[in-house]
């Protein structure tokens, strides 16, 4: 390691360019804003060398003069950007550029990508402005847009690339700025420099932001990437982008008639179906699937409950007709319909007779009303 050499942090964002020394363990680095910054010299790694602006061997070599002889031109090789040509030597030398990799967090091969506000000043969160970071917790560069919605077309609020296992800061903005911030939407390229690594999905990814959060101070909680209670969505969990909150108007259309569908009346099946005669018992199928065709989006319960009207509707039908014999169908089950079925009887029909049907005919199944 020299002065020039551009070096960067091992446990720290940054670097620069080594302008001197302090002692054997300090090297002075000084940043892109033009900050001198000591640093122990084993927290740096160099990533680019300047040995443009040193002299090769073979001009130290020629420092001494040598007699003068008259010499032949000599014919310069072609040669590529960025190779130096040495006249006494006669050939091309390559530049010896360092390549750096960024270090790994063992075991964080999976993509997991936040978007973070955090208030400037927690103490007064309903007046503090916020600012916005993109956390990119992961050993996968990544290529993002940050998008804010104007109208019915998307502006791109900031892009660039955030590096493995860092989080970045996207923007500040004050509490009068809340509504211009209730959609927003993130893309990601992820990918790992002079690394083999797994291909992950690019990401587009639209979030609607909860802007009444941002007047509650519960809302804001510890969390592992700021010293501060931040709010944070996710973007990426566990390599699957978070679900879309967003719909098209043609999917909450569909979604309104599916709705309306449901919500329409059950078909009945036709009378005889349900309620028949036979030698001069009346029998009535309270098995569901007898009574309606369709019993989709119907909850146990919506199905008992009509089950039972069913059964008071038979009731009241025969209610007049002295000594008529009723047999309501209800199979054995789980007995939750037959017992239904015998509370009501007790409860509103008292007058009336009733017991379990014929075995040989109806099984354990089915339960005889005789109306008095």
């Amino acid at each position: 390691m020299k002065i020039g050499d551009k070096v960067r942090f091992l446990s720290e964002v940054g670097g620069g360019t080594v302008t001197g020394f302090r002692g054997k363990n300090i090297v002075l680095v000084e940043d892109a804003d033009g900050f001198e910054i000591p640093m122990q010299t084993t927290e740096c790694v160099v990533i680019e060398t300047d040995d443009y602006n040193i002299p090769a061997p073979s001009y130290r070599a020629a420092s001494t003069p040598a007699p003068q002889t008259p010499q032949k031109s000599v014919e310069q090789p072609a040669r590529t950007s960025g190779e130096v040509f040495d006249p006494l030597a006669r050939r091309v030398e390559k530049p010896q550029v360092s390549v750096y990799r960024q270090p790994e967090v063992k075991g964080n091969d999976t993509l997991n990508v936040y978007l973070a506000f955090v208030p400037v000043d927690i103490k007064s969160v309903s007046t503090t402005p916020f600012e916005t970071y993109l956390v990119n917790d992961s050993n996968y560069y990544l290529y993002y847009t940050y998008l804010g919605v104007e109208g019915k077309s998307w502006s791109a609020r900031s892009h660039g690339l955030i590096e493995p296992n860092t989080k970045m800061w996207l923007e500040e903005f004050e509490k009068a700025a809340l509504n211009d911030h209730e959609r927003v939407a993130v893309q990601l390229l992820p990918f790992k420099d002079n690394r083999a690594f797994t291909p992950k999905p690019l990401a587009n990814v639209e979030l609607r932001i909860d802007v009444v959060k941002f007047y509650k101070l519960h809302t804001f909680q510890e969390n592992d990437f700021f010293d501060t209670p931040a709010l944070i969505y996710d973007v990426v969990k566990n390599d699957a982008a978070a679900r879309q909150v967003f719909s098209s108007a043609e999917e909450i259309q569909e979604a309104l008639m599916q709705k309306k569908q449901s919500d329409a009346p059950r078909t009945p099946t036709p009378a005889s179906r349900k309620q028949k005669e036979k030698n001069g018992i009346i029998e009535v199928d309270l098995h569901i699937g007898e009574l309606l065709d369709d019993t989709r989006g119907m909850s146990n319960g919506e199905m008992l409950q009509y089950q039972l009207d069913k059964f008071h509707e038979v009731m009241k039908q025969y209610r007049n007709k002295r000594e008529q014999r009723i047999v309501f169908i209800h199979g054995k089950g789980d007995g939750v319909l037959r017992k239904a079925l015998l509370d009501e009887l007790r409860k509103k029909y008292p007058q009336c007779r009733h017991q379990d049907a014929s075995f040989r005919e109806y099984g354990y199944g089915a339960t005889l009303v005789i109306v008095k």
